[in-house]
């Protein structure tokens, strides 16, 4: 996902993309002032521990943070991260295991993965997917996903269903990366398949799947000039409906990523450089900030029952 924080100009909205409706509110910022330079929250299914990605000069790790009557502890690194470039965490919805990419190597003495990209070699930034089961006092040891889901060295932004299927951007049979999804059957990942939404010359990246599959949240340009913006599309008998962007309210800044859902399965937490609350419209702001907005205007004028929030989940 942090291969795609690239400043762009802003532009038009595509017409492959409708635009309607729009929420009047803003996003709020989450934690504001501790979440600095954040991306991709995923959370525990009562909302009390969030994990989220924080980059730095050294790479990227997974981060923690806890709820305690009512106030956010200081972020700090996941048991399982620390060492290796880590990134987009991704909870299970019923808390039991957490999927993220790195970099770290495929086999026991093996070295850190390579990306390759335009047929030039990055050293040390390859992105696979890899999973982390949770035990009574905390977290296993990572697995690799195995090579049928690992296609490639582009393979992150997992989003995980109730059905345990993961959604993730990987490299598709015609070598695009894509997002695919690879369904968990008999203790299984299968072979992935491209998950058609939009356009097929559309760049769709970090897609936040509803549990129930019903409908899925991601990043999305169609010319390359083009900032990477939010869009919803709804899951039908057919496929998957046209995306509808967020509109301008949402998609502030240059770029917006990081797509996830809170535990009510209705919120939408996503990072962005937009400008922070009370900051001079000249102001620049340099680091992504997680936010948050309300889906509920997009469920709702698609005839989506809006789900119940379970009651041991606390948004915010």
């Amino acid at each position: 996902m942090w291969q795609q924080m690239i400043c762009v100009v802003l532009v038009l909205v595509s017409p492959l993309i409708t635009s309607l409706p729009t929420s009047s509110d803003a996003p709020a910022l989450f934690a504001p002032g501790d979440h600095a330079d954040a991306v991709s929250p995923a959370f525990t299914p009562d909302g009390n521990t969030v994990y989220f990605m924080r980059g730095s000069d050294q790479g990227a790790s997974v981060m923690a943070s806890h709820r305690v009557n009512g106030q956010w502890s200081a972020p700090v690194v996941a048991a399982f991260s620390g060492h290796w470039r880590d990134g987009d965490p991704s909870m299970a919805p019923d808390g039991s295991f957490l999927v993220f990419s790195s970099n770290r190597p495929a086999t026991k003495d093996g070295q850190p993965i390579d990306a390759v990209r335009n047929g030039k070699v990055f050293k040390g930034q390859g992105m696979n997917l890899w999973r982390v089961d949770r035990k009574e006092d905390g977290w296993d040891e990572p697995m690799r996903l195995p090579d049928v889901v690992n296609t490639c060295n582009s393979t992150f932004a997992p989003s995980i269903a109730q059905d345990g299927s993961i959604y993730y951007i990987g490299c598709a049979p015609d070598g695009v990366v894509r997002p695919l999804r690879t369904t968990y059957e008999k203790g299984s990942y299968q072979k992935p398949y491209v998950v058609a939404v939009g356009d097929k010359n559309a760049k769709i990246r970090d897609v936040a799947i509803a549990p129930d599959r019903s409908f899925m949240v991601f990043s999305i340009k169609v010319d390359p000039e083009q900032p990477y913006r939010l869009a919803i599309a709804f899951h039908t008998a057919q496929n998957w409906t046209t995306p509808q962007d967020l509109g301008d309210v949402v998609n502030g800044g240059t770029h917006n990523m990081g797509s996830q859902l809170g535990c009510d399965h209705r919120t939408l937490y996503y990072s962005s450089d937009r400008r922070l609350p009370g900051q001079d419209a000249n102001g620049a702001n340099t680091d992504d900030h997680i936010w948050r907005i309300s889906l509920t205007p997009w469920l709702e004028a698609h005839g989506q029952a809006e789900p119940a929030t379970p009651s041991h989940c606390t948004v915010g």
